[in-house]
Protein backbone atom coordinates (compact mmCIF):
# COMPACT_ATOMS: atom_id res chain seq x y z
CA UNK A 1 0.00 0.00 0.00
CA UNK A 2 1.41 3.37 -1.06
CA UNK A 3 1.05 5.89 1.77
CA UNK A 4 0.00 9.40 0.68
CA UNK A 5 2.83 11.37 2.29
CA UNK A 6 6.40 10.41 1.41
CA UNK A 7 9.44 12.44 2.45
CA UNK A 8 13.12 12.19 1.67
CA UNK A 9 15.03 13.37 4.75
CA UNK A 10 18.73 14.20 4.43
CA UNK A 11 21.49 16.43 5.73
CA UNK A 12 22.03 17.69 2.16
CA UNK A 13 20.85 21.22 1.46
CA UNK A 14 18.80 21.28 -1.79
CA UNK A 15 20.53 24.58 -2.59
CA UNK A 16 23.73 22.59 -3.11
CA UNK A 17 22.34 20.42 -5.90
CA UNK A 18 23.15 20.89 -9.56
CA UNK A 19 20.64 21.04 -12.41
CA UNK A 20 20.49 17.23 -12.45
CA UNK A 21 19.74 16.99 -8.74
CA UNK A 22 23.18 15.74 -7.72
CA UNK A 23 24.54 17.03 -4.43
CA UNK A 24 27.67 19.15 -4.87
CA UNK A 25 28.14 20.39 -1.29
CA UNK A 26 30.66 19.43 1.37
CA UNK A 27 28.61 17.06 3.53
CA UNK A 28 30.12 13.59 3.90
CA UNK A 29 28.12 10.58 2.74
CA UNK A 30 28.75 8.55 5.91
CA UNK A 31 27.34 8.91 9.40
CA UNK A 32 29.08 11.20 11.85
CA UNK A 33 28.12 8.86 14.76
CA UNK A 34 27.21 12.06 16.58
CA UNK A 35 24.93 15.07 16.39
CA UNK A 36 23.81 14.67 12.77
CA UNK A 37 23.08 10.97 13.22
CA UNK A 38 21.11 11.78 16.38
CA UNK A 39 19.12 14.35 14.39
CA UNK A 40 18.11 11.68 11.88
CA UNK A 41 16.83 9.47 14.69
CA UNK A 42 14.95 12.34 16.32
CA UNK A 43 13.34 13.09 12.96
CA UNK A 44 12.15 9.49 12.59
CA UNK A 45 10.77 9.57 16.13
CA UNK A 46 8.96 12.82 15.36
CA UNK A 47 7.30 11.43 12.22
CA UNK A 48 6.31 8.25 14.09
CA UNK A 49 4.88 10.35 16.91
CA UNK A 50 2.94 12.56 14.51
CA UNK A 51 1.50 9.43 12.93
CA UNK A 52 0.62 7.85 16.29
CA UNK A 53 2.94 4.86 15.86
CA UNK A 54 4.98 3.28 18.67
CA UNK A 55 5.72 -0.19 17.22
CA UNK A 56 7.12 -1.20 13.83
CA UNK A 57 7.25 -4.45 11.87
CA UNK A 58 10.46 -5.58 10.17
CA UNK A 59 10.05 -6.29 6.46
CA UNK A 60 12.53 -7.88 4.01
CA UNK A 61 15.42 -8.02 6.51
CA UNK A 62 18.81 -8.83 5.07
CA UNK A 63 22.50 -9.04 5.83
CA UNK A 64 25.47 -9.22 3.44
CA UNK A 65 26.08 -12.64 1.94
CA UNK A 66 29.65 -13.88 2.25
CA UNK A 67 31.84 -16.99 2.36
CA UNK A 68 31.20 -18.65 5.68
CA UNK A 69 32.28 -22.07 6.96
CA UNK A 70 29.49 -22.46 9.48
CA UNK A 71 31.35 -22.51 12.78
CA UNK A 72 29.30 -19.55 14.05
CA UNK A 73 25.89 -18.28 12.89
CA UNK A 74 26.27 -15.95 9.92
CA UNK A 75 23.95 -13.40 11.53
CA UNK A 76 26.37 -12.37 14.32
CA UNK A 77 27.08 -8.65 14.32
CA UNK A 78 25.87 -6.43 11.47
CA UNK A 79 24.58 -3.88 13.98
CA UNK A 80 22.16 -6.34 15.61
CA UNK A 81 24.03 -7.18 18.81
CA UNK A 82 21.89 -6.71 21.89
CA UNK A 83 18.77 -5.53 20.04
CA UNK A 84 16.58 -8.62 20.45
CA UNK A 85 15.83 -10.56 23.67
CA UNK A 86 16.12 -13.90 21.86
CA UNK A 87 19.31 -12.82 20.08
CA UNK A 88 19.82 -12.05 16.39
CA UNK A 89 17.22 -14.66 15.39
CA UNK A 90 14.66 -12.05 16.41
CA UNK A 91 15.63 -10.14 13.27
CA UNK A 92 13.16 -11.71 10.86
CA UNK A 93 10.39 -10.69 8.52
CA UNK A 94 7.24 -9.74 10.40
CA UNK A 95 8.88 -9.30 13.79
CA UNK A 96 7.29 -6.37 15.65
CA UNK A 97 9.60 -4.15 17.69
CA UNK A 98 9.02 -1.06 19.85
CA UNK A 99 9.97 2.26 18.33
CA UNK A 100 13.20 2.54 20.32
CA UNK A 101 14.49 -0.72 18.81
CA UNK A 102 13.35 0.48 15.40
CA UNK A 103 15.43 3.63 15.89
CA UNK A 104 18.47 1.53 16.77
CA UNK A 105 17.98 -0.42 13.55
CA UNK A 106 17.81 2.88 11.66
CA UNK A 107 21.09 3.85 13.34
CA UNK A 108 22.68 0.56 12.23
CA UNK A 109 21.56 1.26 8.66
CA UNK A 110 22.84 4.84 8.75
CA UNK A 111 26.19 3.44 9.90
CA UNK A 112 26.13 0.82 7.14
CA UNK A 113 26.71 -1.94 9.70
CA UNK A 114 25.31 -4.54 7.31
CA UNK A 115 21.80 -5.23 8.58
CA UNK A 116 19.02 -3.66 6.49
CA UNK A 117 15.24 -3.78 6.52
CA UNK A 118 12.13 -1.76 5.93
CA UNK A 119 10.28 -0.74 9.10
CA UNK A 120 6.51 -0.43 8.76
CA UNK A 121 3.24 0.01 10.59
CA UNK A 122 0.82 -1.35 8.02
CA UNK A 123 -1.36 1.29 6.45
CA UNK A 124 0.13 4.04 8.61
CA UNK A 125 3.90 4.51 8.55
CA UNK A 126 7.14 3.32 6.97
CA UNK A 127 10.81 4.21 7.21
CA UNK A 128 13.95 2.87 5.54
CA UNK A 129 17.45 4.02 4.68
CA UNK A 130 18.97 4.25 1.21
CA UNK A 131 22.54 4.91 0.11
CA UNK A 132 24.59 7.87 1.32
CA UNK A 133 22.46 8.83 4.34
CA UNK A 134 19.22 9.21 2.42
CA UNK A 135 16.30 8.48 4.74
CA UNK A 136 12.75 7.86 3.51
CA UNK A 137 9.69 8.31 5.71
CA UNK A 138 6.09 7.64 4.65
CA UNK A 139 2.94 8.36 6.61
CA UNK A 140 -0.81 8.40 6.31
CA UNK A 141 -0.66 11.94 7.70
CA UNK A 142 1.10 15.07 6.48
CA UNK A 143 3.10 15.29 9.75
CA UNK A 144 3.45 19.08 9.72
CA UNK A 145 4.85 19.18 13.26
CA UNK A 146 7.46 16.54 12.42
CA UNK A 147 8.43 18.44 9.28
CA UNK A 148 8.96 21.63 11.26
CA UNK A 149 10.95 19.76 13.93
CA UNK A 150 13.10 18.08 11.28
CA UNK A 151 13.99 21.45 9.80
CA UNK A 152 14.85 22.75 13.28
CA UNK A 153 17.23 19.81 13.63
CA UNK A 154 19.12 21.06 10.56
CA UNK A 155 17.88 18.37 8.20
CA UNK A 156 16.06 18.83 4.90
CA UNK A 157 12.76 17.01 4.31
CA UNK A 158 11.56 16.95 0.70
CA UNK A 159 8.20 15.65 -0.51
CA UNK A 160 8.33 12.77 -3.03
CA UNK A 161 5.74 10.80 -4.95
CA UNK A 162 7.36 7.56 -3.75
CA UNK A 163 10.54 6.24 -2.20
CA UNK A 164 12.97 4.70 -4.71
CA UNK A 165 13.37 1.88 -2.17
CA UNK A 166 9.67 1.16 -1.71
CA UNK A 167 8.78 -2.51 -2.06
CA UNK A 168 7.59 -3.46 -5.53
CA UNK A 169 5.98 -6.85 -5.95
CA UNK A 170 7.23 -8.85 -8.92
CA UNK A 171 4.70 -10.21 -11.35
CA UNK A 172 4.05 -13.77 -10.20
CA UNK A 173 4.47 -16.38 -12.91
CA UNK A 174 3.81 -19.31 -10.57
CA UNK A 175 1.74 -19.40 -7.39
CA UNK A 176 4.06 -19.38 -4.37
CA UNK A 177 3.73 -22.61 -2.44
CA UNK A 178 3.27 -22.09 1.31
CA UNK A 179 5.06 -24.26 3.84
CA UNK A 180 1.72 -25.45 5.25
CA UNK A 181 0.54 -28.81 6.59
CA UNK A 182 0.17 -30.22 3.07
CA UNK A 183 3.77 -29.26 2.27
CA UNK A 184 5.04 -30.98 5.40
CA UNK A 185 3.00 -34.11 4.68
CA UNK A 186 4.54 -34.29 1.21
CA UNK A 187 7.97 -33.68 2.70
CA UNK A 188 7.49 -36.52 5.19
CA UNK A 189 6.68 -38.92 2.34
CA UNK A 190 9.74 -37.73 0.40
CA UNK A 191 11.99 -38.34 3.41
CA UNK A 192 10.53 -41.80 4.16
CA UNK A 193 11.02 -42.88 0.53
CA UNK A 194 14.62 -41.58 0.51
CA UNK A 195 14.09 -38.78 -2.03
CA UNK A 196 14.67 -35.93 0.46
CA UNK A 197 17.26 -35.64 3.20
CA UNK A 198 18.17 -32.03 3.99
CA UNK A 199 16.29 -28.74 4.30
CA UNK A 200 17.75 -25.33 3.52
CA UNK A 201 16.21 -22.55 5.62
CA UNK A 202 16.86 -19.03 4.33
CA UNK A 203 15.89 -17.00 7.37
CA UNK A 204 17.29 -13.68 6.10
CA UNK A 205 18.23 -12.48 2.66
CA UNK A 206 21.93 -13.38 2.73
CA UNK A 207 21.84 -16.05 5.46
CA UNK A 208 20.67 -19.65 5.67
CA UNK A 209 20.80 -22.76 7.87
CA UNK A 210 20.75 -26.45 7.01
CA UNK A 211 18.72 -29.18 8.72
CA UNK A 212 19.06 -32.96 8.61
CA UNK A 213 15.72 -34.62 7.85
CA UNK A 214 14.57 -38.03 9.04
CA UNK A 215 11.08 -39.29 9.74
CA UNK A 216 11.79 -38.72 13.44
CA UNK A 217 13.20 -35.18 13.14
CA UNK A 218 10.82 -33.47 10.69
CA UNK A 219 8.47 -32.18 13.38
CA UNK A 220 11.28 -30.80 15.54
CA UNK A 221 12.90 -29.14 12.53
CA UNK A 222 9.59 -27.51 11.60
CA UNK A 223 9.09 -26.25 15.16
CA UNK A 224 12.37 -24.34 15.26
CA UNK A 225 12.27 -22.66 11.86
CA UNK A 226 12.35 -18.86 11.71
CA UNK A 227 8.94 -17.28 10.97
CA UNK A 228 8.36 -16.57 7.27
CA UNK A 229 11.55 -18.39 6.26
CA UNK A 230 12.14 -19.49 2.69
CA UNK A 231 12.59 -23.26 2.37
CA UNK A 232 14.32 -25.53 -0.15
CA UNK A 233 14.29 -29.32 0.01
CA UNK A 234 17.29 -31.31 -1.22
CA UNK A 235 18.15 -34.99 -1.67
CA UNK A 236 20.10 -36.80 1.08
CA UNK A 237 23.81 -36.12 1.35
CA UNK A 238 26.18 -38.67 -0.13
CA UNK A 239 28.30 -40.89 2.12
CA UNK A 240 30.77 -41.38 -0.75
CA UNK A 241 33.08 -38.59 0.37
CA UNK A 242 35.74 -39.41 -2.21
CA UNK A 243 33.23 -39.02 -5.03
CA UNK A 244 32.06 -35.69 -3.64
CA UNK A 245 35.63 -34.39 -3.49
CA UNK A 246 36.36 -35.58 -7.02
CA UNK A 247 33.44 -33.46 -8.21
CA UNK A 248 34.96 -30.28 -6.77
CA UNK A 249 35.53 -27.91 -9.72
CA UNK A 250 38.94 -26.48 -10.57
CA UNK A 251 37.72 -22.92 -10.04
CA UNK A 252 34.60 -20.82 -9.69
CA UNK A 253 32.08 -20.82 -6.86
CA UNK A 254 30.44 -23.82 -5.25
CA UNK A 255 28.47 -24.48 -2.09
CA UNK A 256 29.62 -27.37 0.04
CA UNK A 257 27.16 -28.95 2.46
CA UNK A 258 28.28 -31.60 4.94
CA UNK A 259 27.26 -33.43 8.11
CA UNK A 260 29.72 -33.26 10.99
CA UNK A 261 30.28 -36.00 13.57
CA UNK A 262 27.85 -34.20 15.88
CA UNK A 263 25.12 -34.74 13.27
CA UNK A 264 24.74 -31.05 12.44
CA UNK A 265 24.52 -29.98 8.81
CA UNK A 266 26.80 -27.13 7.81
CA UNK A 267 27.34 -25.28 4.58
CA UNK A 268 29.76 -22.84 2.99
CA UNK A 269 30.02 -21.01 -0.30
CA UNK A 270 33.63 -21.18 -1.44
CA UNK A 271 35.81 -20.15 -4.37
CA UNK A 272 39.14 -21.55 -5.48
CA UNK A 273 41.07 -19.92 -2.64
CA UNK A 274 38.77 -21.57 -0.11
CA UNK A 275 38.79 -25.03 -1.67
CA UNK A 276 41.57 -26.41 0.61
CA UNK A 277 39.52 -25.49 3.68
CA UNK A 278 36.35 -26.86 2.13
CA UNK A 279 38.14 -30.09 1.20
CA UNK A 280 39.39 -30.47 4.76
CA UNK A 281 35.91 -30.00 6.19
CA UNK A 282 34.28 -32.45 3.77
CA UNK A 283 37.06 -35.02 4.25
CA UNK A 284 36.14 -35.30 7.94
CA UNK A 285 32.38 -35.38 7.30
CA UNK A 286 29.91 -38.25 7.58
CA UNK A 287 28.21 -37.22 4.34
CA UNK A 288 28.36 -34.29 1.96
CA UNK A 289 27.24 -32.73 -1.31
CA UNK A 290 28.32 -29.96 -3.67
CA UNK A 291 25.66 -27.57 -4.93
CA UNK A 292 25.81 -25.01 -7.72
CA UNK A 293 25.36 -21.39 -6.71
CA UNK A 294 24.62 -20.23 -10.26
CA UNK A 295 21.14 -19.23 -11.45
CA UNK A 296 19.55 -21.91 -13.59
CA UNK A 297 21.85 -24.61 -12.19
CA UNK A 298 20.76 -24.63 -8.54
CA UNK A 299 17.69 -26.84 -8.45
CA UNK A 300 16.29 -28.23 -5.19
CA UNK A 301 13.53 -30.82 -5.19
CA UNK A 302 10.90 -28.29 -4.14
CA UNK A 303 10.54 -24.99 -2.31
CA UNK A 304 8.12 -23.12 -0.05
CA UNK A 305 7.74 -20.04 2.14
CA UNK A 306 6.43 -20.33 5.70
CA UNK A 307 2.99 -18.78 6.27
CA UNK A 308 2.03 -17.11 9.54
CA UNK A 309 0.35 -19.12 12.30
CA UNK A 310 -3.08 -18.25 10.87
CA UNK A 311 -2.11 -19.84 7.56
CA UNK A 312 -1.77 -16.57 5.63
CA UNK A 313 1.36 -16.14 3.51
CA UNK A 314 2.44 -12.57 4.29
CA UNK A 315 6.15 -12.83 3.49
CA UNK A 316 6.89 -10.83 0.35
CA UNK A 317 9.87 -12.78 -0.85
CA UNK A 318 9.41 -15.70 -3.19
CA UNK A 319 11.28 -18.85 -4.13
CA UNK A 320 12.53 -19.73 -7.59
CA UNK A 321 9.99 -22.36 -8.70
CA UNK A 322 11.21 -25.89 -9.41
CA UNK A 323 9.44 -28.35 -11.74
CA UNK A 324 7.81 -29.87 -8.66
CA UNK A 325 6.56 -26.42 -7.58
CA UNK A 326 5.08 -25.84 -11.02
CA UNK A 327 3.30 -29.20 -10.89
CA UNK A 328 1.90 -28.30 -7.48
CA UNK A 329 0.69 -24.91 -8.78
CA UNK A 330 -1.11 -26.56 -11.71
CA UNK A 331 -3.03 -28.75 -9.26
CA UNK A 332 -4.36 -25.77 -7.32
CA UNK A 333 -7.94 -24.53 -7.83
CA UNK A 334 -8.06 -21.67 -10.31
CA UNK A 335 -9.80 -18.35 -9.88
Amino acid sequence: MQLPYVYQVTKYDPADRDEHGYYTGSEDTVSDYGEVEASYLQAVAAFAGDTGVDHLALREPQIPSFVHFGVEPAVDGFGLDGLFPAGPTGFHDGAVVPLDIGLQLVRAMLRDNGAWCRLEAEGAFAVHVGWDQYLYVSSRRSCEEALAHTRQLGLFPERLDASPYAFEAEEEQVIQRPGDDDFWSDLHRAVVTGRAGILEETYLEGASRWHHLTSDTIDSVRARLTPRARLAVWPPLSTDIDAVLRALPADGLVEGVWQDDDGDIRGAIADGDDFPELTARISRARAAALLSVYAGERMPLCTAVLPDNDGVLRARWRTEPTPSDRDWALRQPQG
